[in-house]
């Protein structure tokens, strides 16, 4: 599925229903976070004016479902917590070329927030498959399928505004890069961790 190569063990399920409100905390954040990096790839690409119009949308449902964990998290009576380090995303920032042209850099940052958007939907998938809680497996199917909607968004604009870049190409990598990070992760309760 999205062309991963290595798949979340769902014994991690198990360390994320130890502690429900971290999850949900640390997945309210991420949801923010993605809301901000389609804003600022907006801002930064503005004559873009169809990447501008699809990214105003993934904004919006982004910060949709920043409300919808946001409002899981006080319905249970839980506490959000301040905001997190997300290690996972950190390592693959550090992966992104920095140099080329204007459109090499908006492919390159594309690539990679398909990147997280791919980890994310897989991450969704096996707790929708796996966790005991009927409310969050529905929760998390829905928004799986809302995640897989704006990874191939992401890969699609990569492809339509790559001038110098072999998007193919550059996609494995970025591929064979998360495989080889992704490894370390899987052992806490956040979406990435």
């Amino acid at each position: 599925m999205l062309g991963l190569k290595l798949a979340t063990d769902p014994r991690w399920v198990n360390i994320v229903e130890s502690n429900i409100e971290e999850i949900l905390t640390d997945h309210a954040w991420c949801e923010q976070k993605a809301a901000s990096n389609a804003i600022s790839l907006i801002t930064q690409n503005s004559e873009k004016e169809e990447l501008v119009t699809e990214l105003m949308i993934i904004a919006q449902e982004e910060i949709d479902h920043f409300k919808m964990v946001h409002d899981l998290i006080k319905e249970r009576g839980l506490i959000f917590g301040r905001e997190r380090k997300d290690s996972y995303v950190n390592e693959l920032f550090k992966f992104m070329k920095k140099d080329g042209s204007r459109n090499d850099a908006l492919c390159e940052r594309l690539l990679f927030s398909a990147m997280i958007e791919a980890r994310s939907c897989e991450r969704f998938k096996v707790l929708s498959e796996n966790i005991n809680d009927p409310e969050l497996a529905k929760f998390y199917r829905d928004l799986m399928i809302s995640e897989a909607g704006h990874y191939t968004t992401f890969l699609g604009f990569a492809k339509k505004y790559a001038d110098n870049v072999d998007v193919d190409k550059r996609w494995k990598e970025w591929i064979d890069y998360e495989t080889s990070i992704i490894v370390n992760y899987g052992k806490n309760e956040t979406v990435h961790g």
